[in-house]
């Protein structure tokens, strides 16, 4: 089952991450009997080849209660990492080995 955390419960602390906006473009039946409920998700800002996501359908409201999503449900995606899982970016201005470097009138 999924959790839900409350909207107001944003990243954890000691996590770095990215919430991009989804919508839940259908809802897949079960295979099979003891195979759960699916919901596609469009995230927007993805790749296109990579925009849905499939995740069962079950999550819980705030008091607990299992609940399920509706087609068309606009939806939060929260991508989290440990900071010991993620690398800085480079400085792409100044280590882009591409990139050449303006010259400043005074070194000339």
């Amino acid at each position: 089952m999924i959790n839900e955390r409350p909207k107001d419960d944003a990243q954890e602390p000691d996590k770095v991450g990215i919430t991009l906006p989804g919508t839940v473009e259908k809802i897949i039946p079960p295979i099979s009997s003891k195979d759960p409920e699916k919901a596609q998700i469009a995230v927007h800002g993805a790749d296109d080849l990579y925009r849905e996501i499939r995740v069962e359908n079950t999550l819980e409201d705030k008091d607990g209660n299992p609940v399920r999503l509706k087609e068309g449900a606009q939806v939060d995606v929260t991508i989290e990492a440990e900071p010991e899982g993620t690398v800085p970016l480079p400085d792409t201005k100044e280590s882009d080995p591409g990139t050449p470097k303006a010259k400043s009138k005074a070194a000339d």
